[in-house]
């Protein structure tokens, strides 16, 4: 028991002697969470992120916009590993499995087209949490394909088992969702799933923010794997910013204002007006402003030299 929890939190990337010390204190019988929790109220952090906690001072802005007001949080963040731009990736391998296999088989081949994605775009840090009871063999009422996969990923440390037992006959599995979640928190990652863990969101203020701004989608199409272009919605960030510690802030020429000439928002626009290129870009209400003081100024040369003698 002491061996199998050892390896487990060691996958996490949790130190030994944090281990150690825990297991002490609350004894080798100790539930995984209740371990998970006091190795967080211990301030304890996986090793990767012990080298890499460094406070954020980049300031970003939202897509569109060159302006050096600071952006929303979801596009800020440095890891501190100039190497490494990616962010971690955490991923519900239910979800994705169930999703894969049309919501009626286990399909484990789900799992490993979306770690393939992500590796391919250079992710190293990819973690996926399955229930251990996954590992028995299929029944009739829940068929898995391809469990041999599961097996693979497991020897290459990307997949983790979240505990479960049987008690007098009964299966006990522990919520596998907190898992993801937590873990996706204190990396600073990303959520791939299509759940929205609204159980978890009223559970902790912190993770509710987190998995609104952290949680990405998904489609499979014909075997393939597709996350959306603009995981947070159309004015949100791209895929590439989404999944990057440090964002690259597309060039203002590149963006043509989609309003063309009938714009109106002038010198404010965050978009490119060609037509304006040699002239100076005012507000609306400036230009307005600028015309009528011209006839006033006027004005009152003339009264000025009506009233001197």
């Amino acid at each position: 028991v002491h061996q199998s929890k050892m390896d487990f939190f060691c996958k996490l990337g949790y130190g030994k002697q944090d281990i150690c010390k825990v297991l002490e204190n609350l004894g080798q019988e100790a539930l995984e969470d209740d371990v998970l929790k006091e190795l967080i109220r211990m301030g304890s952090k996986p090793q990767a992120l012990e080298s890499q906690a460094q406070p954020s001072q980049l300031k970003l802005v939202a897509r569109g916009s060159c302006s050096a007001a600071a952006g929303p949080k979801w596009l800020g963040g440095d890891g501190g590993d100039s190497s490494d731009s990616l962010r971690p990736i955490v991923i519900d391998g239910s979800n994705v499995a169930m999703s894969h296999g049309n919501k009626e088989v286990f399909s484990c081949w789900g799992i490993q087209l979306a770690v393939d994605w992500f590796r391919d775009r250079g992710h190293t840090y990819i973690k996926v949490f399955v229930p251990l009871w996954r590992k028995e063999p299929p029944r009739q009422d829940s068929p898995i394909a391809d469990q041999h996969i599961l097996e693979e990923l497991e020897k290459q440390s990307i997949l983790v088992y979240t505990p479960s037992r049987k008690v007098k006959g009964k299966r006990v599995v522990c919520y596998d969702d907190r898992y993801i979640v937590k873990v996706a928190y204190e990396r600073d990652g990303v959520i791939v799933s299509n759940d929205h863990y609204r159980d978890l969101q009223n559970e902790n203020p912190e993770w509710k923010w987190f998995i609104e701004q952290r949680l990405l989608m998904y489609s499979f199409v014909s075997n393939r794997f597709m996350p959306p272009d603009d995981p947070l919605g159309r004015h949100g960030p791209t895929l590439s910013n989404f999944l990057s510690k440090k964002p690259v802030l597309p060039d203002k020429t590149w963006q043509p204002c989609p309003y063309g000439k009938k714009c109106t928002y002038g010198n404010k626009c965050k978009f490119y007006h060609p037509e304006r290129q040699h002239q100076a870009q005012l507000s609306v209400a400036d230009e307005l402003r600028a015309k009528t003081m011209v006839p006033l100024a006027l004005g009152k040369e003339e009264e000025r030299c009506q009233c001197s003698p």
